[in-house]
C-alpha cells in the first residue's frame, strides 16, 4: 500500500473537529497550577491567578465552549469560590489527619496521600462542573484518577469533611450523593445499577447520609439507594436497596472446616 494511501485513509477516521489532544495536557497543567497556587506555600497566589484566567481562557477556546458571560467574568465568579473550597478541604485534611492512626500531621495529609488528593481536585472541578463547562471538569478529575486510582466524577455532590482511606479503586459516580462525615475504604463503588444513555439527567447513584462508615470493596447502587445516617457498611457488601439510619450492614462468609485425610 502506498504511503498517500495510508495517508489519506487515517485522514478519513479523523472525524472528530474537535479533538485536540493538547487540551488534556493543558487541563491537566492548569489544574496543577490551580493546586500549587492553593496550597504550595512559595507559589505567589496573585501572579498565579493571573497566569490561570490566560490559561482558562485558553482552556474555553479549545473546547469551544461559549458561555454567556465572558470568560473573564466566569473566572472572576470561580475564583469567588476559592475561599470557599479551600476551606472545605481544610477540613477534608483535618477529618484524616484526626481518624488516620497512621497520620503524623496535616502536612502528610497534604503532601501524601491519594485520597486527599482525588478530593482536591474533585472540589476544584465541581465549581466548574455547576457552571457547565464541558470537557474540564471531567479531564481534571480524570488527572487525580490517573494519578491515585480514585475516580470520582465532578458531578457528585460532597458534603464536609470527607475521608477516603487508601483510596485505590474508589469510583463515585456523576449523581452520588455524599453528606458530611462521611469516610470510605479502598475499592468502594458508588455506582448505577446500569447504564444506558436515556438515563442521563437522571439520579443514577446512591445518597450516603452523614456520619457513614463504608469498608473495603463494598458496592453501593442505584439512585433510590439511601444509606442511613451513622450507618456501617462492611467490606464486600453488595447494596441495592436502602438501608435504615444507624444500620450495621456485613456480608457473612461461609466458613467450612477442610476434611484432612489421615
Amino acid at each position: 500500500m502506498q504511503h498517500e494511501k495510508i495517508i489519506e485513509q487515517i485522514n478519513a477516521q479523523k472525524r472528530l473537529p474537535h479533538l485536540k489532544l493538547r487540551i488534556k495536557e493543558r487541563a491537566e497543567a492548569f489544574t496543577k497550577s490551580l493546586f500549587y497556587t492553593l496550597f504550595d506555600e512559595d507559589t505567589p497566589v496573585k501572579e498565579n491567578l493571573e497566569k490561570l484566567a490566560f490559561d482558562f481562557e485558553e482552556l474555553a477556546e479549545l473546547v469551544c465552549w461559549k458561555p454567556e458571560k465572558s470568560c473573564k467574568e466566569v473566572w472572576e465568579a470561580y475564583c469567588s469560590k476559592l475561599p470557599g473550597i479551600l476551606e472545605l478541604l481544610n477540613k477534608d485534611a483535618t477529618a484524616i489527619a484526626n481518624n488516620d492512626p497512621a497520620a503524623n500531621s496535616v502536612e502528610e495529609v497534604y503532601l501524601s496521600y491519594p485520597g486527599f488528593f482525588a478530593i482536591a481536585v474533585y472540589r476544584l472541578s465541581h465549581e466548574f462542573y455547576k457552571m457547565n463547562l464541558p470537557l474540564l471538569p471531567r479531564l481534571m478529575t480524570e488527572w487525580a484518577h490517573k494519578l491515585t486510582g480514585t475516580d470520582i466524577n465532578p458531578g457528585a455532590q460532597i458534603g464536609e469533611s470527607f475521608f477516603i482511606d487508601h483510596a485505590t479503586g474508589v469510583v463515585i459516580g456523576e449523581t452520588a450523593v455524599i453528606k458530611n462525615n462521611v469516610k470510605l475504604y479502598q475499592g468502594v463503588t458508588l455506582g448505577a445499577l446500569y447504564v444506558e444513555r436515556d438515563l442521563r439527567n437522571q439520579k443514577r447513584h446512591p445518597t450516603i447520609e452523614d456520619n457513614v462508615t463504608i469498608y473495603a470493596n463494598a458496592t453501593i447502587l442505584g439512585g433510590q439507594t439511601i444509606i442511613g445516617a451513622d450507618s456501617i457498611i462492611g467490606g464486600n457488601t453488595w447494596l441495592t436497596t436502602s438501608v435504615a439510619p444507624n444500620s450495621f450492614v456485613t456480608h457473612s462468609p461461609q466458613i467450612k472446616i477442610k476434611n484432612r485425610q489421615q
